[in-house]
């Protein structure tokens, strides 16, 4: 069983001809409302491919019944949720331009509950974006964890990263988070992924890279058509985890991330494309060769 913390959310995605500077206005040219929220995005994925997966977040009365809920039942996610008796589910709204930038503004409302519920003691867990100070306290009583600040990076203060550092198995985040939070800690880049038994990197279209046992291992992205980028990084998380708990090497959970990856951004919304095994398997054979 694979336990994923943090957000559940609906995501409005727009695609605008360029992101606005400041003081200035641009035209929407599409906007679609789809499940999102980076834990049930992992935790549908994990589902999809055949896992078990377990989804501890915060929703609103609004989720209750919902087609979100229905959703993730008819996948197989099973649910513990902190619910709001006054806030909505989280709301995400994400900007594409059609060079490929983006821009999040997110609303936390349920997802506030983190920072007042007891944080529960798991055997292998996922720390997805959520409060801070909830994921240090996951992580300090976890068995086995893996974590991603993503966007809420900005929201840990030093302190709390070098907390939660010290306390996780794996580490996700993309090349621009990492220097954040060696920023954020004062600690070279070096020495902060020495302090991690397990570093995954992802750069966009360059793929991703991995550090193990002070080794570096590159792993090269799948060429596919680019729709959306929104949930890459989410896909890759539940490639990974679910062939981790299966037994294979780190080397080869980054190849199956990132062909679980590949097929996210080739339509529009986290959970539109999620693979199961079997087309993973036969994405995977094509780039990388028997599993």
């Amino acid at each position: 069983m694979i336990s994923v913390v943090g957000h559940t959310a609906i995501d409005h995605i727009f695609t605008l001809p360029k992101l606005p500077e400041r003081h200035n206005s641009v035209p929407v040219l599409d906007h679609k409302i789809y499940f999102g929220g980076g834990a049930a995005n992992i935790a549908a994925g994990i589902a999809v491919l055949g896992g078990d997966a377990v989804l501890i977040s915060a929703v609103g009365k609004d989720f209750e019944n919902s087609n979100y809920d229905k959703w993730l039942k008819e996948l197989g996610v099973s649910g513990s949720f902190f619910v709001s008796e006054d806030k909505n589910t989280a709301t995400c709204y994400l900007f594409n331009d059609t060079r490929g930038d983006q821009t999040t503004v997110f609303e936390w409302g349920a997802s506030e509950l983190f920072k007042t519920e007891d944080a529960p003691a798991l055997e292998f867990v996922h720390m997805a974006t959520s409060d801070p100070e909830f994921n240090v306290r996951v992580a300090e009583k976890a068995e086995f964890s893996s974590f991603d600040p993503g966007q809420d990076l900005i929201k840990y203060t030093k302190e709390e990263l070098i907390s939660i550092i010290g306390n996780i198995d794996i580490l996700f985040a993309n090349q621009h988070e990492v220097k954040r939070m060696c920023d954020k800690t004062g600690i070279k880049k070096t020495d902060f992924l020495k302090n991690i038994p397990v570093s995954v990197i992802t750069m966009s279209e360059e793929g991703s890279e991995l550090h193990v046992n002070g080794n570096t291992f590159r792993i090269p992205a799948i060429p596919v058509k680019l729709e959306d980028p929104t949930g890459a990084g989410d896909a890759y998380r539940a490639g990974f985890l679910t062939a981790y708990k299966k037994g294979c090497s780190e080397e080869t959970c980054c190849k199956i991330g990132t062909t679980t990856a590949s097929f996210a951004v080739e339509k529009t919304g986290c959970q539109t494309n999620l693979c199961d095994w079997n087309r993973m398997l036969e994405r995977y054979k094509k780039y990388f060769g028997e599993l």
